[in-house]
């Protein structure tokens, strides 16, 4: 069943609509910046009138005040001369008109004669205003300007004698409000031009959204509906439904031919969805079910099971040493191999499994089957898977036909049990895993059933593994040093570097438990860069102090990931450059293990170290797979027998004479040889009966921590 579609942020219609009304925005931002102009230009156009109006009433104001002011002076000459006072008031009262705040008529001395009063209260008092000084000294019309007045002035002369003059103050109060009057007229106007303009770009913009709706309505119906059909369809299709519902293909532009092709290939994917649901579900190299396959089978039995009480077991099958086939004989042997052992694994499975078991290739080299029904010889699904682990460990330990060559590999299972172990899928396939690698660990070609110890022991490794970080720079990771001396010379001449783990709470960590759990988790790279350094700082303090004697050297284990580093000789070469050690004075010691799989790389490497000068020897010789042979490919210095032959050279003679040729044979290809776990004198004897060069171990001396050794040297 097709599931809903997500929902859209920025559908196609969307993003249409948002383009309109990006573009309706911008219209408006445009009508809004036109708005703006014409406000402005408004208030211009209202400032320009204010100031033609004022100017306009002040130029009319001085002409009607002039030539009413000249009129008058040309009136009052005769009674000015005769000093007819009711003349000049006269004449005054007649001046005063509604806009006209003071008529003053003085004499020649500046003295009021009149001011259109009955009583003239101000009669003879000179004149004291701001604008009198200028009146008396202007011997013509003269206008001057104070904020509320406009003060017009004439002086008043029969002949040469001037007998005095005439001041006629005009307010502006009045001109004011007529002023006022005249801008509101203005404004008013203006505004209700601007106010039609406004309401005709409304109307445009209403318009402008209309058709932007009726244009996303129109690409809603003839673009997105048929979009959003044909992604439902998808969606159908996707989920295995392919009987879905299409947009009408009659139409004859790109969305019909859209839908046509569509529809085409919905059909070519329901005739295809068959023969890919069979390829998707087999595993193609063996023909059995595959991981996924396996996983949809084992959740819907576990669906089925859950609450019913019976059983079911899986078991986890893991080809023992498999990497060792193709890393020697190639992947296309591997392919035979895995191949035979899917028949074998078939076989047994239908003979004891029952018809309904399952099984599957999980990958690579690893098998699961589940067991649903006791077997007929058992009474329960335990015993029948016990009895299926322990069929398939019998038969796929015997002996592989592969390229003309006999191989014996064998598997680990590791069995858990539905409900008694785990209630879900993903917990029983973690379980089973679990389980085969305890299987493996147990010594491998054989079987185990999953335990919660065995959850506890993993999650004790991933504990440890989690403390194990930070170690170093808590400073609970130090090295102790372990003398290596010379048989012949019984002198002390190096000593090998061994980590130690002193946890702050479980006390001394035998290194076999954490330096697996460092190798896998990769911790070992920077844990063994600072191993290197610290042993090649300490012995070049060793060296610093020796008074007589050869330098001692340091030997130090490379683990091997540090062996796949391709900067292994820049960083040999920055440590001794660091410490002041000379290069001779450093061995470098690996295991054979470290090189397999890649012996060209890893001799290229070696080889880089040892132009540095320094020495590579090979740790634990003779338990690995080629044994000498590695003498030959490998570029090593010496070699390192391992203590499981040194252990009983002095009871078993075979173990002597293995000792004694690898000696010979090491000394014929010009390396020195040194013995591992020196535990008596009578070792000690035979080792240098044997001519072997040096040694160590607990009888010549325990390992010491860098001072007691410094004390030591």
């Amino acid at each position: 069943m097709s599931t809903p579609p997500s929902p859209r942020l920025f559908g196609l219609r969307s993003r249409f609509l948002a383009a309109m009304g990006a573009g309706l925005l911008l219209v408006a931002a445009l009508v809004a910046a036109l708005l703006w102009r014409q406000h402005v230009l408004q208030q211009a156009a209202s400032t320009l009138g204010r100031d033609a109006v004022q100017q306009m009433a002040r130029d009319t104001l001085t002409l009607r005040g002039n030539a009413n002011v000249r009129q008058l002076a040309d009136a009052l000459a005769n009674p000015l001369y005769f000093n007819d006072l009711d003349a000049i008031g006269n004449l005054v009262r007649a001046a005063r008109q509604p806009d006209v705040g003071y008529v003053l008529v003085y004499d020649a001395q500046g003295r009021i004669l009149h001011d259109g009063s009955i009583d003239i209260d101000a009669y003879g008092e000179p004149m004291r205003d701001a604008l009198a000084p200028a009146v008396l000294a202007s011997d013509q019309l003269l206008v001057q300007w104070l904020p509320d007045v406009m003060d017009v002035s004439q002086p008043i002369s029969v002949g040469n004698q001037r007998l005095g003059g005439v001041r006629v103050g005009y307010s502006l109060a009045v001109v004011q409000a007529n002023q006022d009057r005249a801008v509101a007229s203005l404004q008013n106007r203006l505004t209700s031009i601007a106010r039609n303009q406004l309401v005709w770009i409304v109307a445009m913009l209403l318009v402008l959204a209309v058709v932007a709706l009726c244009m996303g309505w129109y690409v809603q119906r003839v673009l997105v509906a048929p979009i959003r059909q044909l992604a439902a369809a998808a969606r159908a299709i996707s989920h295995g439904e392919y009987v879905v519902s299409l947009p009408d293909n009659t139409r004859k532009d790109e969305v019909g031919d859209l839908v046509r092709a569509f529809n085409d290939m919905s059909d070519s994917i329901a005739r295809h969805d068959r023969d890919v649901r069979l390829l998707a579900y087999t595993d193609a190299l063996t023909g059995l079910t595959n991981r996924l396959a396996f996983r949809e089978g084992l959740d819907n039995r576990l669906r089925l099971l859950r609450g019913t009480g019976h059983e079911l077991a899986l078991l986890f099958a893991d080809i023992d040493d498999f990497k060792r086939v193709n890393d020697t004989l190639g992947h296309e042997a591997g392919d035979e191999v895995l191949v035979q052992f899917a028949s074998r694994i078939r076989v047994a499975v239908q003979e004891l499994g029952g018809n309904d078991a399952l099984l599957a290739r999980f990958g690579g080299d690893e098998f699961v089957i589940l067991v649903q029904r006791a077997g007929e010889k058992t009474g329960n699904v335990r015993e029948t898977a016990e009895d299926l682990a322990q069929r398939l460990v019998t038969e796929l330990s015997r002996p592989l036909q592969v390229q003309g060559r006999e191989l014996f590999l064998g598997t680990s299972v590791g069995i858990t049990m539905f409900p008694e172990d785990a209630a879900n899928g993903a917990a029983l396939m973690k379980n089973g895993d679990i389980a085969m690698y305890q299987a493996k660990a147990a010594g491998k070609n054989c079987f185990r059933f999953y335990s919660h110890a065995m959850n506890q022991s993993v999650e004790r490794r991933v504990q440890m593994e989690q403390e194990l970080r930070g170690a170093w720079e808590r400073g609970e990771l130090h090295v102790v040093y372990q003398p290596i001396y010379d048989l012949r010379e019984r002198t002390l001449c190096g000593a090998e570097a061994l980590l130690r783990w002193k946890h702050p709470i479980l006390g001394e960590v035998p290194p076999s438990l954490f330096v697996d759990v460092a190798e896998q988790s990769g911790l070992i790279e920077s844990i063994g860069a600072n191993v290197l350094r610290s042993a090649c700082a300490t012995a070049s303090g060793w060296n610093a102090k020796r008074l007589r004697g050869a330098p001692l050297f340091v030997s130090v284990n490379l683990s091997p990931r540090q062996l796949r580093d391709q900067r292994l000789p820049e960083a040999v070469a920055e440590v001794l450059s660091d410490s002041g050690l000379a290069p001779s004075n450093l061995h470098l010691e690996l295991t054979e293990t470290a090189v397999i799989g890649d012996e060209a790389s890893a001799s290229k490497l070696l080889e880089g170290v040892r132009r540095l000068g320094a020495k590579v020897w090979l740790d634990d010789f003779g338990t690995g797979f080629s044994g000498l042979s590695y003498l030959r490919r490998v570029p090593v210095d010496g070699v390192k027998i391992d203590r499981s032959y040194v252990a009983d050279i002095q009871h078993d003679p075979d173990d002597l004479a293995l000792t004694a040729a690898i000696i010979a044979m090491a000394h014929s290809l010009g390396i020195i040889t040194v013995a591992e776990g020196v535990e008596n004198e009578e070792q000690f004897k035979l080792l240098l009966h044997s001519d072997c060069d040096l040694a160590q171990g607990y009888w010549l001396s325990q390992p010491l921590s860098a001072e007691e050794f410094a004390r030591l040297v």
